[in-house]
This record gives structure tokens, sequence and C-alpha cells, in this order.
């Protein structure tokens, strides 16, 4: 793997660092030069723009992080498949440009498409008239995702708010989860890697695993060749970020192929600023971590 892409220097760690998070390009509602200035304002001097299965807003992203004196690491969440679950696996410091990375989203898009028809027949057929047509509008071109159904269902008037949304019809068990064939796990670690990436494990807290599965899960993403975790992701308990960490350390120890540990990274996954406990620069590592920019560190 290629860790060479861009450098991580004293002054980028000066100040804040927020490794996940998300524009208009995906599911946010900032676009990716207002996330960049509102990240400016808390404080963010590292920042991975990580939009879903996309690197629509890199350039954007990258040219108002120069402006505004903060390092910008070119970043992707992808989704990923491992055994009947759905994971995230974030690729930090990619390659926008490179054929592994544009093949991997590419397959992601006709996926993302696929799904997106089928959540809004499942609408239709419970009464919500134009479901597709304003999921699209909010989307503005970019990759339909259930966000954008919950935005436009609010909008409707249908709910009021995103939350009810996915509780009544979009979440896990609802008539908007719609099945997909996201790539494996290793398929996606590999075209991280292919682009030169670091591959992080995101929110592994969010998937609702037993530490049993839970430690499972870091192993096998360590095995296919994962390089770090996501330790601390948006608010959260200090016990739980413990527990991250000593499953972590589980899995480096021993390792017979004597691969390095799993590192750590974090970051808030914002997605809009009516969210405070996902606000942008509100993450920190614990003291002691070995954190994935290190990897960057001239």
């Amino acid at each position: 793997m290629d860790t060479a892409r861009l450098l991580v220097t004293d002054n980028a760690l000066s100040g804040q660092v927020d490794l996940h998070c998300h524009s208009t390009a995906s599911d946010g509602i900032l676009s990716p030069a207002a996330l960049v200035s509102r990240a400016k304002s808390a404080g963010v001097t590292l920042l991975a723009l990580t939009d879903h299965d996309t690197v629509a807003g890199i350039d954007a992203a990258s040219a108002a992080a120069a402006e505004a004196g903060i390092t910008l690491l070119p970043g992707i969440e992808l989704t990923a498949r491992w055994g009947r679950r759905v994971v995230h696996i974030v690729g930090l410091n990619v390659d926008c440009a490179s054929d592994a990375l544009a093949t991997a989203i590419s397959e992601r898009a006709g996926l993302r498409r696929q799904r997106a028809r089928e959540i809004a027949q499942r609408l239709e057929k419970r009464g919500f008239r134009g479901a597709y047509e304003g999921a699209r509008a909010l989307a503005g071109g970019d990759e339909i995702g259930r966000p954008h159904f919950a935005r436009w269902m609010v909008a409707e008037g249908h709910v009021s708010d995103t939350a009810k949304a996915f509780k009544r019809y979009l979440g896990q068990g609802k008539i908007g989860d719609v099945s997909v064939p996201w790539p494996e796990l290793g398929a996606t670690v590999a075209a991280i890697h292919g682009a030169g990436g670091a591959a992080v494990l995101a929110h592994p807290l969010k998937y609702g695993l037993t530490r049993t599965r839970l430690l499972a899960l870091l192993k096998d993403f360590h095995g296919v060749g994962g390089d770090a975790a996501e330790v601390v992701c948006g608010q959260q308990n200090p016990v739980q970020t413990r527990e991250i960490q000593s499953l972590m350390a589980q899995v480096a120890a021993p390792d017979p192929a004597h691969k390095p540990r799993l590192l750590a990274s974090l970051g808030s996954d914002f997605h809009q600023p009516e969210q405070p406990w996902r606000a942008l620069g509100s993450v920190h590592l614990p003291a002691g971590a070995d954190p994935v920019w290190s990897l960057w560190q001239g």
C-alpha cells in the first residue's frame, strides 16, 4: 500500500482533527466549501471529506481548504458487505483518479440506483406518491440515498423529522430497507489500497454487534489488510471508547502473519448542523492511541 500521497505536517495537527464527514456530494446538507468553512470555525486543521461511495466533492473541498489553511485528506466511505451485514469502510488519503477507486465507485453507483428505485416503488405502494422524483430533486444530481427520501418525506409533511422517517419507513427492517449485494470486505479494502489509501473500519459501535461479533469483525477486517478503526465516532461514552481499544488490542496480539496492528482513527460523521452529537471537530483520540495519520507524517 502506498501511504505517501499527502504528508501530514505538525501544522496540520495544531488544531482539531476530523477524518469522517459528509457533504451534499452524498447525504450531507452542506456543500463541500460550506463544510470546510464550518470546520475552520470549529478549529479543525486536518480534515477528511468522506462522502458515501463518491469523491465528487473533493475538488471543491480541496480548493476551499487551501484558502482556509486546512489540510484536506481526500477520502471516501465505501459501502461493503461482511457476511450478511452491511459495514462501511473509510478510505483516507486516496488518489481520486485511481482506476481501482473508479471501478469501486461505479459498481456502487449502479447498486445505489437500483436500490433507490426499489425504495421508491415500495413507498409508492404505501401511498407516498412522487417519492423517487422528490428524492432525486433533493439529491441534486448526486446518487440518491435513504436520507434524501427521509428529507422528502419531511418536506411533504408525511413525518415531522428525518428520525421518524427512518423509524417508521426507512430504517432496518422497514419497507425502505432494501437489501443490496454490496462488494465484500476484502475487495473493498483492496480497492482503497489500490488507490494508495488507508482502509478504516467506520463507526464499529454503530453496527449493533455483540462484543464477540465485533471482535470477529475487527479480526476479519485486519485479516484482509484493514489499517485502522474509528476508536471515536461522534459523541461517544468513554467506556465505549475503552472497549473498542481493548478489542483492537486483542486483534493485534498475537499475529502469526506479523501484520501491523490496527491504528486509531476518529471522526464526527457530520451530516448536518442540527445534529450536535456529530459536530465537526468535536472528537478527540484518547491518550496513548496510535493515530492513523502517523502513516503520512514525515
